[in-house]
């Protein structure tokens, strides 16, 4: 019973830190995805309510160049989830550059890509 105990804790320990951490969960447009139509704004959703002050998210083409549309947001109805509002985007690959902080103030970051088809 007691290496049982021991056990548990142990696992308990192990995984609680990584769930205070706030990860990408989804994103729309998905993460790699090829999307035909342009979207006009991107949403990112993540595994732990965010820290609007210090979160944030940009995108830039394959020369390097910005093209989100201002400042993103954290949605005040749902603090798990992200809006990027994007300049009219061309055919082309863009990256999406991300950082949040939890509520609990673990920083995180990362970057996925998507790709808008010519038409």
């Amino acid at each position: 019973m007691r290496s049982l105990i021991m056990a548990l804790t142990a696992t308990l320990a192990l995984t609680a830190p990584a769930s205070a951490h706030a990860f990408l969960d989804h994103a729309e447009p998905p993460v790699g995805s090829t999307m035909q139509k342009a979207p006009r704004s991107l949403s990112l959703w993540f595994t732990e309510d965010l820290e609007p002050a210090f979160s944030g998210a940009t995108v830039t083409d394959t020369q390097g160049h910005t093209v989100d549309a201002g400042k993103s947001q954290v949605d005040p109805h749902n603090r798990r989830l992200m809006h990027v509002p994007v300049k009219a985007l061309g055919p082309g690959s863009y990256r999406v550059n991300w950082h949040a902080l939890s509520v609990d103030t673990h920083r995180t970051e990362g970057n996925y890509a998507f790709t808008v088809e010519s038409r």
